[in-house]
């Protein structure tokens, strides 16, 4: 059973960053071929795609956020981390990881954690 668990603080200032982690139980993140991704939904925007972290450690961003995102991991944890700087009210979500499993033909999201609340405000 593969299960992904968020944690991290649920109110952030604006101007600073938020920061998340990922907790993965029953499946090694440097397992071939799963990426790891972070995931958002709000009200303003529905579901958005933030990035994700590959079982060989590469990242790759949404193009309007990969210049305020920092995706990385901790093998050693099994663990992988979201930060998002420079965060605004607008980046009020629920943020969600989830696990893609790739294989030459699709992509399933096939796993998903359960979500936390991030709530930007002073």
């Amino acid at each position: 059973q593969v299960q992904l668990q968020e944690s991290g603080p649920g109110l952030v200032k604006p101007s600073q960053t938020l920061s998340l982690t990922c907790t993965v139980s029953g499946n090694s993140i440097a397992t071939d071929y799963y990426y790891w991704n972070w995931i958002r939904q709000s009200p303003e925007k529905g579901l958005e795609w933030i990035g994700y972290i590959s079982y060989s450690g590469n990242t790759y961003y949404k193009t309007s956020l990969a210049s305020r995102t920092s995706i990385s991991r901790d093998t050693s944890k099994n663990q992988f981390t979201l930060q998002l700087s420079s965060v605004t009210p607008e980046d009020t979500a629920v943020y969600y990881c989830a696990r893609i499993w790739a294989t030459l033909s699709y992509r399933y999201l096939d796993v998903w954690g359960q979500g936390t609340l991030v709530t930007v405000s002073s």
